[in-house]
């Protein structure tokens, strides 16, 4: 884990989660190709957030942080998908939506904050 950072350690703590759910569904329910998908976006999340915290600027910063909310994104249209489908019950499907809808608002919120940073310093 890092040290106080927030978004860092909710990523983490969601690829794990993924890793859970990916194992899960391809034991339990034996769904190999949308659950592989889900696993390799909601994984890359927290890889690019990582990257950006060792960024070599604030656009190499905000370059990773968006490819993060892009994979974030398609990460939660693989979790609609799997749900609605069937292969993905209510509770599991709830509880990583919210901590994926987390993780997107701060990813935003810091893109944000510091694509204004940018332009006040520029």
């Amino acid at each position: 884990m890092t040290r106080n950072n927030i978004l860092a350690d909710k990523s983490v703590d969601f690829a794990i989660r993924m890793a859970k759910c990916y194992n899960y569904l391809m034991n339990e329910k034996n769904e190999f190709i949308m659950s592989k998908q889900m696993f390799r976006c909601g994984t890359s999340i927290g890889a690019n957030i990582h990257e950006a915290i060792q960024a070599q600027s604030k656009a190499d910063f905000i370059s990773k942080l968006s490819i993060s909310l892009k994979e974030a994104s398609e990460t939660s249209f693989w979790l609609v998908v799997l749900h609605k489908a069937g292969t993905m019950d209510e509770n599991i499907f709830t509880s990583l939506k919210g901590d994926l809808d987390e993780i997107i608002r701060i990813l935003i919120s810091t893109i944000k904050t510091t694509k204004s940073g940018l332009r006040t310093t520029s």
